[in-house]
């Protein structure tokens, strides 16, 4: 079902199926154009509908399917348009279920059924896990989609296959159909809209495989309703408490969600409770479980990193993200290769060896400049800042350090403040453009304990223009406390490499 309602859906532009909207030789619309109106032999509004689903589901090889634009007047949207509409759905805010997400893919036709998927939850880690596995797969000969949040810089970078992100066009048509599928009684979210999107587009492109990234949980993620191979949970730590629970466990509860019957789940989660919980949830589900530091190792050593699996040895590979933090995330991705390798999938030591070393995977430990070391990382709580600190400290060498921190107003400021400014020689504290950014005296303030020197600078391009007439060669200026944060400094400092939407 899965691709042959992918074919359909290309189809519904195929001059072939003579479902065209009147257009003058001049290119316009001569009149509003709808299937059921150009059903000459239908006796009425419903025996047309039932004709045309007859006749797509035919060409489709999928009989009876509705799919996304067919019944919607064709007045394209600009990108423009598209990406406007898309971020007026935010005003929704943040709603857990499944419903709408599964109700926008049946309109669709259910691409995402029959498709093959990787599924990833957790604390941190999950995009490096991911930009490792999309590596590693396309160096195995694989279409590969991936599929994260937020963007950095552009809309389109949360939808990629092979490294590429989706087309402006792409992205504006998928808009379009979506939109025409919405009940405006019951809109959905941001986040639930853009899952949907990203479904019905690797399900188009034919993608061997597409790698799914939660937004937020797990159980009630928008995400979570496809079926993967392969379950993965990089960690757990406390994280937006408000909506997933003030307790470890509350949190460990809504990640275990994306445990499926039968289906492989992959972790480096490490508190006793947590891993005895997760064991006990994939037992009932029958769904083996691999665990970091028993069932599969890492280390690293000076010459490079080593893993040690369930079947694969590999020794001296050399991973291409930077921080040694970065070697549970790539012994994660290999313990996935590994279920995935045992279900069929193709994939030699020398795919692993050059995807390890060719990843790329902005934002993170991102070197952009030399003299003075410039670092941009997206770690936005507490034990994502603690391991950057501890990162810094050990593998940077530096006279002083400039920190530039801008955070989430929602986010654990003061735990945040507290693991990464002691580190620091000054701080800026400062605010991207996003509604959600705290008020930088907000930071200043919890800062203010710990001794150390710093001020509030705003807007964040002034912030970084400051740190970088502060710096002398040997220091180290690092930007940190949110990805929007780091979005926003990369397309400042770096704008021919990472511009912003042209719309």
């Amino acid at each position: 079902m899965g691709r042959a309602g992918s074919r359909g859906l290309q189809l519904t532009c195929d001059a072939s199926l003579e479902l065209r909207p009147a257009v003058s030789h001049a290119g316009q619309l001569e009149r509003p154009w709808s299937p059921l109106k150009e059903s000459a032999n239908s006796e009425s509004a419903e025996a047309g509908a039932r004709a045309v689903r007859h006749l797509i589901g035919e060409r489709a090889g999928a009989p009876g399917v509705f799919l996304w634009g067919v019944f919607m007047n064709r007045q394209r949207l600009s990108y423009q348009e598209a990406i406007q509409y898309l971020y007026s759905l935010q005003r929704f805010g943040i709603k857990f279920g499944l419903s709408k997400t599964a109700n926008l893919l049946s309109a669709a036709g259910n691409p995402h059924e029959g498709q093959h998927y990787v599924h990833l939850a957790g604390t941190n880690g999950k995009g490096s896990v991911g930009a490792f596995l999309a590596s590693i797969l396309k160096q195995a000969g694989l279409k590969v989609g991936f599929y994260t949040s937020p963007h950095l810089v552009r809309f389109t970078e949360r939808f990629k296959i092979n490294d590429k992100e989706i087309s402006q066009q792409m992205a504006a048509g998928l808009v379009e159909e979506l939109k025409a599928a919405v009940d405006p009684r019951q809109p959905p979210t941001f986040f639930e809209a853009t899952t949907a999107m990203a479904l019905t587009y690797f399900a188009r492109e034919k993608t061997d495989i597409a790698i799914m990234e939660t937004g937020m949980g797990g159980r009630l993620d928008a995400t979570n309703v496809i079926t993967p191979l392969v379950c993965v949970i990089t960690n757990i730590a406390m994280e937006h408490q408000f909506f997933l629970g003030s307790r470890l466990m509350d949190i460990a509860g809504e990640k275990a969600g994306i445990i499926k019957e039968g289906v492989d789940l992959v972790t480096g989660a490490s508190q006793p409770e947590v891993v005895k919980f997760f064991q006990s949830v994939c037992d009932e589900k029958k769904a083996p479980m691999f665990r970091l530091g028993k069932d599969f190792r890492s280390r690293t050593t000076a010459t490079g990193f080593h893993y040690s699996g369930r079947a694969l040895r590999l020794k001296k590979l050399n991973l291409g993200l930077r921080g040694r933090f970065q070697a549970r995330n790539a012994a994660l991705a290999l313990a996935v290769i590994e279920s995935l390798k045992e279900k069929g999938f193709e994939v030699s030591s020398r795919d692993i060896r050059k995807g390890l070393k060719k990843v790329c995977w902005p934002g993170r430990m991102h070197l952009l400049g030399t003299e003075p070391t410039l670092i941009l990382d997206g770690a936005h709580n507490p034990a994502a800042i603690r391991t950057l600190a501890d990162c810094i400290k050990k593998e940077f060498v530096y006279r002083r350090l400039i920190l530039v921190i801008g955070i989430m107003e929602d986010k654990e400021i003061g735990r945040i403040v507290r693991n990464i400014v002691p580190i620091s020689d000054y701080t800026l504290y400062t605010r991207p453009l996003y509604p959600r950014a705290a008020d930088p005296r907000l930071l200043m303030d919890a800062g203010a304990a710990l001794g150390k020197a710093g001020e509030a600078v705003i807007p964040l391009p002034r912030a970084l223009d400051r740190s970088r007439e502060m710096a002398g060669p040997e220091d180290l200026i690092l930007v940190t406390g949110s990805l929007f944060t780091v979005g926003e400094a990369m397309a400042y400092l770096d704008p021919e490499t990472y511009g912003p939407d042209e719309t």
